[in-house]
């Protein structure tokens, strides 16, 4: 998310027209076309943050900017690209208020993992929400109660985080 992708479109020989079909999760279908023997360009429905990376004439690859959620979808010139947009969770470590550290990998996508250097029997909790983030809580329950540091691992395919905290 927030990154530029950019799709290539396959080469044919003796091409005299160049299309996109663009079908996102979110929103109607939008197409990108070139037409070389009137070296013309047509969008239908399309929003700004997509459009052709070079001149479609010498490259038809596809330049999406700023990708967001709303971005997923496939997309379709000679080949079809599945796109899926990974959004990197915010972690925040904190003490409640019984002095039990707390881990959150807020909104990312796919959900995070999340797990503890010291062994506990926390059973994360997970939250979606509508835009497809998914919030994971997880609560740290030590076996022994003479810990003053405790760290939290954030997985995730977009990056690992990792905080520490005593509380």
């Amino acid at each position: 998310v927030g990154n530029s992708s950019v799709l290539t479109c396959p080469p044919k020989s003796n091409i005299t027209m160049v299309t996109w079909k663009i079908s996102p999760k979110v929103g109607g279908p939008c197409t990108l076309g070139y037409r070389a023997d009137q070296n013309k360009t047509d969008r239908t429905t399309c929003s700004d943050s997509m459009n052709w990376k070079f001149r479609p004439d010498w490259n038809p690859a596809l330049e999406i900017r700023q990708v967001g959620i709303a971005h997923e979808g496939n997309y379709t010139c000679n080949t079809t690209y599945h796109l899926a947009v990974l959004v990197p969770p915010r972690l925040a470590l904190y003490c409640d208020g019984h002095g039990n550290p707390v881990c959150e990998a807020a909104a990312g996508k796919p959900a995070a993992q999340v797990s503890w250097v010291l062994e506990s029997n926390s059973t994360p909790k997970e939250e979606g929400h509508d835009n497809g983030t998914v919030t994971v809580l997880s609560k740290f329950t030590a076996y022994s109660t003479n810990m003053t540091n405790t760290t939290c691992i954030v997985s995730h395919p977009a990056g690992n985080q990792s905080k520490s905290i005593a509380c």
